[in-house]
């Protein structure tokens, strides 16, 4: 395996399990992310996502003196009322991920851009997250479509803010075509707004689901189109590297990708999360950008 696929692969994957379609009841994916965690695979980020629902029964369930990293995830408004992280030492949040609109967003965004003014800025969104004064990084989804992506540009040169896209779900319409991920992208590329992608790929090559006939996006597709728009690639050009279903193909960009893009990539496409932690590592395996049997560079 080479320097750069291990910049590339390597604290890739959050684990989802807990979200469709998966959805595992949390004594089963707190199992499985115990097993994870075990192994401690390198693509594997440690952390689990949760809903801010659902922390009190996860803390519930956590051993004494056992640690868990978490991702706190709040889908609606109404959740951002609420608490924003259990108060449990066995739990250390990792981030947030929220939806939220582009007007209170710009608020706290223009605060927190204010040297003057970083304190305000992070009073403004812990109450909104009733988190303590320095919250840990906030990645925002806005409604999708032009002015989505128009806000984006709102959260440029805020340390603390970045983006997310959802590229699936339980439905078609849940999975954005390549046009509408290419344009999220390259806006996140030309402001320098660090994203991460939720309900993202199992696999690492755009293909057609032979159960569902859904078509979602590859993670290989994600890490080369990301190097794409880093490079000045235009929407249109980072569309047709999503759209990529040629495992060669894909594999050949990728592999073209040098070592200082990689780290890019990576600083820009922070990561995602997928509900099964055990596809991505298999299809890396069997693409062979990773020899099981060979350690990771360092």
């Amino acid at each position: 395996m080479s320097e750069t696929v291990a910049i590339l692969l390597r604290d890739l994957v959050d684990d989802a399990g807990l979200f469709p379609p998966t959805a595992l009841p949390m004594r089963q994916a707190l199992a499985r992310h115990r097993a994870d965690r075990t192994v401690g695979h390198p693509m594997h980020t440690g952390r689990l996502l949760c809903p801010v629902g659902a922390l009190p029964e996860l803390c519930s369930r956590l051993d004494d003196g056992e640690r868990v990293d978490v991702g706190v995830v709040f889908d609606t408004e109404r959740e951002l009322l609420g608490d924003g992280g259990a108060a449990d030492p066995r739990t250390r949040i990792t981030h947030y991920e929220i939806r939220a609109s582009g007007p209170d967003v710009g608020k706290a965004a223009r605060y927190l851009r204010t040297a003057a003014r970083p304190v305000r800025g992070r009073r403004f969104l812990s109450r909104r997250l009733r988190t303590p004064a320095a919250p840990p990084p906030i990645y925002v989804e806005f409604d999708r479509g032009r002015e989505g992506r128009e806000n984006i540009a709102q959260l440029s040169g805020v340390p603390g803010l970045g983006a997310r896209i959802s590229c699936g779900g339980a439905s078609e319409e849940a999975f954005p075509d390549p046009d509408e991920v290419a344009a999220f992208i390259v806006a996140c590329a030309d402001h320098g707004v660090p994203f991460r992608v939720a309900a993202g790929p199992h696999h690492a090559v755009r293909h057609t689901d032979p159960l569902t006939g859904f078509v979602p996006l590859g993670y290989l597709n994600l890490l080369a189109a990301t190097a794409g728009a880093l490079a000045g690639d235009g929407p249109n050009r980072v569309a047709r590297v999503l759209a990529v279903t040629d495992p060669d193909r894909l594999l050949a960009r990728v592999r073209g990708i040098d070592g200082a893009t990689a780290v890019g990539v990576r600083e820009l496409f922070v990561g995602y999360g997928s509900c099964s932690t055990r596809d991505p590592v298999v299809d890396a395996e069997r693409l062979g950008l990773l020899d099981p049997a060979l350690p990771w560079p360092t």
